[in-house]
C-alpha cells in the first residue's frame, strides 16, 4: 500500500457551479461524486495527475455548524484562503486558452524571478496561481 496525501479540499458555495468550472473550463475530470443525504463528497483530478484529488466541498453539516459555515463561505468569497498553485508548461498559452473559455483572471501573465505566473479565481473566490517554472540555465 502506498502512503501519502490523497485528497486536499477547498470550500465552495455551489458544488455544481464549481464542478462546471473545473471540468468545462479547466479540463479537470470527476473522480468521485457521491451523496449521503444532503452531504456531497465531490473530488476532481487534473488529467495529468491521476493519483491526487482536489475535494470540492461546501461548508456545513456534518463538519460545521451554520455560523462557522457562513464565516467560511464569506472568507472564501473575499479571497482570504491560501492560493492554490497549478504548474503549466506554457503560462501565456494556458492563459489565452482559459480566458477564451471564460475564466476570469485577476492577473495577466507576468515574468518574475525567471518564471511566469498568472492569477485567477474560481466562482467561489478561491485564488489560483498558474506558474510556468523557470527554465534551467
Amino acid at each position: 500500500m502506498s502512503e501519502g496525501i490523497n485528497v486536499v479540499g477547498i470550500y465552495v458555495d455551489d458544488q455544481d457551479a464549481a464542478l462546471a468550472f473545473y471540468v468545462d473550463k479547466l479540463g479537470f475530470r470527476v473522480h468521485t461524486d457521491v451523496r449521503n443525504g444532503a452531504y456531497r463528497w465531490l473530488t476532481i483530478q487534473h488529467p495529468d495527475q491521476p493519483s491526487f484529488q482536489l475535494g470540492v466541498f461546501t461548508p456545513g453539516p456534518p463538519v460545521h455548524d451554520e455560523a462557522t459555515a457562513q464565516t467560511l463561505r464569506a472568507m472564501v468569497a473575499k479571497g482570504a484562503m491560501p492560493p492554490l498553485v497549478l504548474t503549466v508548461a506554457d503560462c501565456r498559452a494556458r492563459y489565452a486558452e482559459w480566458k477564451a473559455r471564460g475564466v476570469e483572471f485577476t492577473q495577466e501573465p507576468v515574468e518574475r524571478y525567471g518564471s511566469i505566473d498568472a492569477g485567477f479565481r474560481d466562482p467561489a473566490g478561491n485564488g489560483w496561481k498558474l506558474i510556468q517554472a523557470a527554465q534551467p540555465a
